[in-house]
């Protein structure tokens, strides 16, 4: 990584996502004085002038080539744990098998192949690098999983203390990774917006900084680089839809703040893609709220699903999901567990490729919009497989050989 002053820095302030008011840089910030999430706000100009298409594709580190439109000052403060560019996988079997067109593709980006094995690393890289640069030295936060193991490990390598909370029901692995990473973990008999208020309570009694989702600023910096690498990886066109496994909407509010950023520096040619957010049926406030025509989602009661990353039953920048999906054209929608336990066996057997429960989803949730029409057959569609899927429960396999005993081989052909 090259020293600090050959990477100059652009931000200029952080902006209110609802009333617009301002707030000073290089702060330590949570929400804004609305109960809103802040948005980080860049020299665009400055940063168009200081880099060119060229100059990054020279570079190498995942997503901290991108540091001009990252908030981190120094580069002592880049806490790394050896990112990649993840890569984009075509579903040439799965395109054939749903008839679509010869020009359109269906493409995976896995985000499993980050630290920690999902795309959780990149918004708590941000978050714990910045922790670092203001010396912030206890952190907290909710977790359905990814989101605690990444924070503890980025944390550890920091020499930043954690203490996190997740639902009584996550799985054994998750637990169990956050705990070896170094963080101190507890389960609670509830969901995670339960945990949440566990952590937010728990500011003033215990001194720790609040890093759940859109409380803080620099999560969501951290996940626009998948908008920003998905570009650069299609050459600076994007796909004509995109389908994201949504929760806290992290992610896709981030991709649409990464793609506005780069079309205002005219490094983006083309439309830009519809944005769907994908959730389960069983916890489905966004799909609720869009197809209402309302700009928040209240809280959706008795929350259930298999796919835990999307167990989200009320989400702090519900508006700015529902605004990106709006504004790009796009959509949400809800699919049955069945339809994603489906899609995740007819991937991996088809195509070689686990995806994770919620990755799964959006394929589920692909395969119902091109039957009712909302995606056309012509249409190049990316869908985010937000984590490996080696992390989840695999059908058990029963079958087994007798060595000892004779061995019928018609049964293998």
């Amino acid at each position: 990584m090259p020293a600090a002053p050959d990477y100059p820095t652009f931000v200029t302030h952080l902006e209110c996502s609802m009333t617009g008011k301002t707030y000073e840089a290089d702060r330590v910030h949570g929400l804004s004085e609305a109960g809103r999430p802040l948005l980080v706000r860049y020299d665009l100009e400055g940063v168009k002038a200081a880099l060119d298409k060229e100059s990054l594709a020279r570079r190498t580190g995942g997503f901290w080539r991108y540091r001009e439109l990252l908030p981190v000052r120094r580069t002592e403060n880049v806490v790394a744990l050896g990112e990649v560019t993840t890569p984009l996988i075509d579903l040439p079997r799965a395109a054939a098998d749903l008839g679509l067109a010869d020009a359109a593709r269906v493409i995976v980006k896995d985000e499993g192949r980050l630290p920690t094995g999902s795309f959780k690393a990149r918004g708590l890289a941000l978050a714990v690098s910045m922790a670092k640069e203001f010396g912030l030295d206890h952190l907290a936060m909710p977790t359905n999983g990814n989101a605690g193991a990444a924070m503890a490990a980025y944390a550890s390598h920091a020499g930043i203390r954690t203490t996190i909370f997740c639902p009584e029901d996550t799985p054994e692995v998750n637990v169990s990774e956050i705990e070896l990473q170094g963080a101190t973990v507890y389960r609670v008999n509830g969901l995670i917006n339960d945990c949440g208020k566990i952590v937010g309570e728990g500011k003033e009694a215990v001194g720790w900084f609040d890093v759940s989702t859109l409380k803080e600023p620099y999560r969501i910096e951290g996940k626009k680089t998948m908008g920003l690498e998905l570009a650069e990886q299609l050459g600076w066109r994007l796909p004509d839809v995109i389908f994201y496994p949504t929760g806290g909407g992290t992610g896709l509010i981030g991709m649409w703040k990464a793609f506005a950023e780069l079309r205002a520096m005219g490094w983006l040619t083309g439309p830009l893609p519809r944005m769907v957010a994908v959730q389960a049926t069983g916890c489905a406030p966004i799909v609720k709220a869009f197809e209402a025509g309302e700009e928040h989602a209240p809280l959706w009661e008795n929350a259930r699903t298999i796919a835990a990353g999307i167990r989200v039953p009320i989400a702090v920048g519900d508006f700015l999901i529902l605004r990106a999906v709006r504004e790009s054209g796009g959509f949400a929608i809800a699919v049955e567990d069945e339809a994603t336990i489906a899609a995740q066996h007819e991937v991996s057997r088809r195509e070689g490729v686990l995806l994770c429960p919620e990755g799964a989803a959006t394929y589920a949730a692909y395969r119902q919009a091109l039957a009712d029409g909302r995606v056309g057959k012509d249409e190049t569609v990316v869908l985010y497989n937000c984590a490996t899927g080696l992390k989840y429960p695999m059908p058990p396999v029963a079958r087994a050989l007798d060595r000892t005993q004779p061995i019928d081989y018609a049964q293998f052909t």
